[in-house]
């Protein structure tokens, strides 16, 4: 008995040493820095790559659906050019986080960023401090041009003060941050430019690069963003922001003649819906800015999806009530 209680003793002794042990590395790692090249991007003033760093910014790449708040959203649906001043949280198994500020204001956006800060966290994921961000923005492979387009027009939009809140990690958070959140990965060659047009070429860039159609068609695990599925097979179970223990499952877009989504569907009836915007409150998906994209962005997303190879995955219901 007396050796089961001394056995017992030093199993409880060496979880409790490992337990802190655990918590001081953690505690220490959650400020780590990393190093990544500043890409050689420089602004411009010409109103048409200005022009162009709007359309994407409120269109494809729908940066307007995150940098404004929850609040906001049936604003951004209805077009509304509001100021991309931030405070949108996301509630996900790590914790909740809130979107940045990145109006031009000095004090609070990202006035005070060199153009070349701005590039490098949008192509490598390292914000100006050195710190490595959860991948939630598709644009590591954006062209050089629309690059320099979308902080052009960052550059000029209204700077407005708002002050966001920190991002709130729980445990499992700082755990993942210490030992799972890094730079970007990089993935083939970054364009200097892809010719816009209803083309399979220009569909692939903008679903793959722009529009981030795969960061919610294809599932990954939310405490590290992680793909654990396969490409554009849906399956992504995304919290209903409107309901509580609602959530969406993103449909397969994959050419599968039974569980492939959009397997039917013909090009017109494609245009036709994405014009139709919003229909589910709470859907994740950017319907508002994608409604508003150019007839020949649209033919060209439509012209990629369909030579998608088909993945037979039955993502069952589109909307899913937990008790």
């Amino acid at each position: 008995m007396k050796i089961l209680v001394k056995i017992l003793k030093w199993f409880l002794i060496t979880i409790g040493i490992v337990v802190v042990v655990l918590t001081v590395v953690v505690s220490m790692r959650q400020n780590l820095k990393f190093d990544a090249p500043y890409p050689e991007i420089k602004i411009s003033k010409d109103s048409v790559v200005i022009a162009r760093g709007k359309y994407l910014v409120y269109g494809p790449a729908h940066c307007a659906v995150c940098h404004t708040t929850n609040a906001q959203m049936e604003a951004v649906d209805k077009g509304e050019i509001l100021p991309l001043a931030g405070g949108h949280v996301f509630k996900i198994p790590i914790g909740e986080l809130y979107s940045k500020n990145i109006t031009p204001d000095m004090e609070t956006g990202i006035g005070k960023l060199t153009d070349q800060e701005i590039a490098r966290t949008l192509r490598y994921g390292v914000g100006s401090d050195g710190r490595a961000l959860i991948d939630l923005m598709p644009f590591h492979n954006m062209a050089e041009d629309d690059l320099t387009a979308v902080i052009s027009f960052l550059r000029v939009s209204e700077p407005v003060k708002n002050v966001v809140p920190e991002n709130k990690y729980n445990l499992l958070g700082k755990i993942v941050k210490a030992f799972m959140i890094i730079p970007a990965p990089m993935e083939g060659e970054i364009p200097k430019h892809v010719e816009p047009g209803p083309t399979v070429e220009y569909g692939k860039y903008l679903v793959w690069n722009v529009a981030n159609c795969r960061g919610c068609h294809t599932n990954r695990d939310l405490k590290t963003g992680k793909y654990i599925g396969k490409d554009f097979a849906g399956g992504l179970k995304l919290a209903d922001e409107t309901k509580d223990k609602s959530f969406f499952v993103s449909p397969n877009l994959t050419a599968d003649d039974k569980t492939g989504a959009l397997s039917h569907w013909t090009e017109e009836q494609f245009i036709k819906r994405f014009r139709q915007g919003r229909i589910l409150p709470g859907s994740p998906m950017p319907w508002g800015p994608f409604s508003r994209m150019t007839e020949d962005d649209l033919k060209a997303i439509y012209a990629y999806v369909k030579t998608i190879p088909a993945i037979n995955n039955d993502t069952g219901p589109r909307i899913i009530v937990e008790n």
